[in-house]
């Protein structure tokens, strides 16, 4: 019964397993509901600053900020958002398939990208690929903070504003339902009303400044780089934990049909050892 005794030791590994990601499944359950309220409650506030935005890109304001005016650079600037952690399908795969497209497609043009890697994932990718990494941050947990966030990205808006860089874009997982999550790349500079599609109403905008144009402008354009990123890393974790959901009672299902498939092979198997077990005893009565 030595097959019987390895297939039992097979069936119990499975066993083990299958506990493990019914744990990990429970776990992204019960944080996936925490994560989604935390990203559709900075929703409203992220889509009107974008709005606003992008109304004031249409507008003749009397102070032109550095973010609204494009220059001439061969540079791009991506910020791109991913997971710490692996074991949620192929989340962080669409996102980074999508930037190697973009890389390329500027490799192409002669141009050249800056990156700000957020999440283990991606600053793995991007080092391995030879991607240049200007800063990056890891361990964010399962709570974005802004202060974390906020000085990585600075470094591409400071390579903007000394026209170093063309464009910044931010490179994210948006989440749509728990099913479906959607690896998108949206332009955060320079800012341009028709790619900012809420504030893309067709009529052009002017607006009375207090205290002034540049103090007002310059808070407002950073509230809104801040609002975006945090909305996107936001949307990622929502999105991670979704995916992990889904792909670990993938993972538990598929234990279960190979432990009844073991089982089947191990009764198979010791009840072709009993009956052989049974001829030989009535073989050898015969001979007697």
């Amino acid at each position: 019964m030595a097959a019987g005794k390895e297939i039992r030791g097979k069936i119990k590994s499975v066993e083990n397993t299958k506990k493990i990601t019914k744990a990990m499944e429970m776990v992204a359950a019960s944080k996936m509901r925490k994560a989604q309220e935390r990203m559709r409650a900075a929703r409203p506030y992220a889509e009107k600053v974008r709005q606003i935005a992008g109304n004031l890109s249409k507008a003749n304001p009397e102070y032109i900020h550095p973010f609204m005016q494009p220059n001439d650079a061969k540079t791009a600037g991506f910020v791109v958002v991913t997971t710490d952690k692996g074991l949620c399908g192929g989340l962080n795969t669409n996102v980074l398939r999508a930037v190697t497209s973009e890389l390329k497609a500027l490799q192409a043009k002669g141009q050249d990208a800056q990156v700000v890697a957020i999440g283990n994932k991606g600053l793995g990718f991007m080092n391995r690929v030879g991607a240049k990494v200007v800063s990056s941050v890891t361990a964010l947990g399962d709570t974005p903070h802004l202060d974390k966030l906020i000085g990585p990205v600075k470094v591409l808006l400071d390579a903007y504003t000394e026209g170093r860089i063309n464009s910044v874009h931010v490179c994210y997982t948006r989440f749509i339902n728990t099913m479906k999550q959607e690896a998108v790349i949206e332009q955060l500079l320079p800012l341009n009303a028709s790619d900012l599609q809420e504030g893309n109403t067709g009529r052009d905008w002017d607006y009375v400044y207090e205290p002034d144009a540049q103090a007002v402008i310059d808070d407002l354009l950073l509230r809104y780089v801040e609002a975006q990123v945090y909305q996107a890393v936001a949307e990622n974790m929502a999105s991670e934990q979704s995916a992990r959901m889904v792909a670990m009672k993938a993972a538990t299902d598929n234990a279960g049909n190979v432990i009844s498939e073991l089982k089947l092979v191990y009764n198979k198997t010791r009840q072709a050892g009993i009956t052989k077990e049974l001829s030989e005893i009535v073989a050898g009565a015969a001979a007697v």
